[in-house]
């Protein structure tokens, strides 16, 4: 009985390790190059697993998408109820134009409508990427959480923006 105190600490610790990282904050590999130049493919992230708990998706947050048994790092373009539309490669939203900051490519034209619990996500290498503007949109159980933060390679280290 002595020898399981010595040892109680540490297993205490562990499971509260593992509880965090299923329920916290966990690490994420970028895969691919869907969000070049923002994300290259193998950076390593930490992914914020509460804070849509707490606070709204904004329009351009970095998110991981659950999709069939892929996990999708993409930027949120549309909100729920919202009508996207890019036309001559200019975002619209509502009808109104939004500078989209990280728009480097023409994909053409199309429009959307959302529906109450549905966002549209697309990757910053829009060239280059599997998203909502081939698969439509996504559910709003469908994220997992927020990308924050680039932990590795060190020379990237920083907030994921």
């Amino acid at each position: 009985m002595k020898k399981w105190k010595e040892y109680l600490p540490y297993v205490i610790i562990l499971v509260l390790i593992l509880l965090i990282k299923t329920y916290v904050i966990t690490t994420i590999r970028v895969n691919g190059n869907s969000m070049n130049n923002t994300l290259l493919n193998g950076d390593i992230m930490l992914l914020d697993k509460v804070e849509y708990r707490f606070h709204d998706v904004n329009r351009f947050d970095i998110v991981v998408v659950k999709r069939d048994k892929d996990k999708l790092i993409k930027r949120v373009i549309g909100l729920p109820g919202e009508k996207v539309a890019y036309l001559d490669n200019v975002l619209y939203i509502d009808g109104k134009e939004v500078k989209d900051p990280y728009n480097r490519y023409n994909r053409g034209d199309f429009e959307v409508t959302l529906k109450k619990n549905e966002y549209f996500v697309m990757g910053d290498n829009r060239s280059d990427s599997l998203d909502s503007f081939y698969f439509g949109p996504i559910k709003e159980k469908q994220i997992m959480g927020k990308a924050i933060f680039t932990i590795f390679p060190f020379s990237r280290f920083g907030k994921a923006k």
